[in-house]
């Protein structure tokens, strides 16, 4: 079977390109589909994550900045009062030694986030708009384009964890569309909580092929309902930040021999030296074809702070910009 990339990572991005602009396949909604990919937690890592936001409160988190919110900026800006006062008396008890939310309090300050200042020797905060609740449901989609028994018995565990935990409001299984009557990951020995997914990538298209089962992340499962609360907005923030479109921060994108090529409507990175869809593990400064773009590159015609690897990086963090707004 052929697919974008003709590898797990070429399928990856287009099912974040195909969720980002037609998610949800199967109910309607006027939430914002904010799409990122491999987050999760220190336990699992999911391959997409779509976190459906609300659009006037995905609007207000703008002010918060482009950048996510960790766990301890997050104690800070959702607890911060609306008239000045001292941080020890306007936060909770966060449970830690109160130096590391004073240290905190300076990196909030300095993104902006929280408004601070000085009286006596106490430092005080005051916030700068509510932190909206823009988080409505968090989806998983695990991404397997070739479903075979071996990949399905490996992957039942996971879904299982996912399902029993209940940390996102839905799993997905996403596979590549044979065409079939029966599409083959039915057949499969899969959690029947989790929904599948058939793409087919001359639309990009995908048809529902199994309805997932909602999950409730408000019930205490192996996970305490409190916990979950916190880990899936610090999944939804990592979510904003750094969106699907990351991966060219960890790709050697100021090789000579690097590009971008449109698959199924998504950039799937291409690598002219080794004619193939490069991996974001392959394409690392130890490749033996890695070449740094020519000084001339730089000067002629581009723009004096970068060359064409700039530009891509310029292009995809302009896309992810735009995929926070509604």
């Amino acid at each position: 079977m052929t697919y974008p990339g003709d590898a797990e990572f070429g399928f990856e991005l287009v099912t974040c390109r195909w969720a980002e602009r037609a998610w949800p396949p199967d109910r309607e909604t006027d939430a914002v589909p904010v799409v990122a990919r491999q987050l999760g937690t220190q336990r699992r890592r999911w391959d997409t994550v779509v976190v459906e936001a609300d659009p006037d409160a995905l609007d207000a988190r703008a002010q918060f900045g482009e950048r996510a919110l960790d766990s301890d900026l997050l104690h800070i800006v959702r607890n911060a009062p609306a008239e000045w006062a001292w941080y020890r008396d306007a936060l909770p008890d966060p449970g830690y030694p109160w130096r590391y939310v004073r240290a905190a309090v300076h990196r909030a300050d300095d993104r902006g986030v929280v408004g601070t200042r000085r009286r006596g020797n106490r430092i005080e905060i005051r916030r700068i708009a509510p932190y909206p609740d823009w988080v409505r449901r968090i989806v998983a989609v695990e991404n397997k384009p070739d479903l075979d028994a071996s990949a399905a018995r490996a992957l039942a565990d996971q879904l299982d964890h996912d399902v029993h935990t209940a940390l996102a409001d839905e799993v997905w299984v996403a596979t590549a569309a044979t065409g079939a009557t029966v599409e083959p990951a039915l057949l499969e020995d899969l959690p029947v909580e989790a929904g599948v997914l058939a793409l087919d990538f001359a639309g990009p298209e995908a048809t529902v092929a199994w309805h997932p089962a909602t999950l409730d992340p408000t019930s205490d499962t192996s996970m305490p309902a409190d916990e979950k609360a916190d880990k899936r907005l610090e999944i939804a923030e990592r979510a904003y930040g750094s969106g699907w479109r990351s991966y060219v921060e960890t790709m050697r994108s100021d090789c000579r021999w690097f590009e971008l090529r449109d698959r199924a409507d998504a950039f799937v990175p291409w690598c002219v030296a080794k004619s193939c869809h490069q991996t974001a593990a392959a394409c690392s400064g130890s490749c033996p074809e890695f070449q740094p773009e020519p000084p001339a590159w730089r000067t002629r015609g581009w723009p004096i702070e970068g060359g064409p690897g700039k530009g891509i990086e310029r292009l995809l963090a302009a896309r992810r910009e735009r995929r926070r707004r509604r």
